[in-house]
């Protein structure tokens, strides 16, 4: 069993600080680990887990520490540790790819790529149901779907490119406005 001893800090304030950012580390890996397919299709098993780990992990950042001031510390660490994450990721692309992964194509013109399916755990039926929440017919109609690293599927279909272009009613209404100066 792994111990992580934080007590020879004798500062409460830096021990509940590095407890959280252990915590918060886990936690990206975790996530990271068990696919990001999980990420946008939360099922109600799922957000019962999500409350359940984040019950778990409380008192490992605060440890003994249950004030008030114990929680806006570990709550203070967390949006600086996301802040600063957040910022490598969006200056460094091997950071990004290494955090959050890549994007993973599933189908193009038409053919499903099996074996990228099979990496990111997608069915059949979950790819068919993909296709038709963004208004394809079928899997054949489909230019490219994309696993996104958010874990939403983005789908380009033929069947789209190919309707008529409907404008919005007010569009014409703005329009005439934006002209005038």
């Amino acid at each position: 069993m792994l111990t992580i001893n934080v007590s020879f800090i004798h500062n409460p304030v830096i021990e509940i600080v590095l407890r959280t950012l252990a915590v918060y580390a886990f936690m990206i890996i975790a996530i990271r680990v068990f696919g990001k397919k999980e990420l946008a299709q939360l099922s109600v098993i799922d957000l019962v887990f999500i409350l359940l780990i984040s019950n778990s992990v409380q008192n490992a950042m605060v440890g003994p520490d249950t004030s008030l001031d114990g929680g806006l510390i570990a709550a203070g660490a967390l949006f600086l540790a996301n802040f600063t994450l957040k910022q490598i990721l969006y200056r460094s692309k091997k950071a990004n790819e290494l955090v959050q992964g890549e994007s993973i194509l599933l189908i193009y013109e038409g053919e499903v790529n099996s074996e990228n399916c099979k990496k990111a755990e997608i069915t059949i039926e979950e790819l068919e149901a993909a296709v038709r929440e963004h208004g394809a017919r079928d899997i054949q109609n489909v230019e490219l779907a994309i696993l996104e690293v958010d874990g939403n599927i983005s789908v380009i279909s033929n069947e789209y490119q190919n309707r008529t272009k409907v404008s919005h009613p007010r569009k014409h209404k703005f329009k005439g406005r934006l002209n005038k100066s």
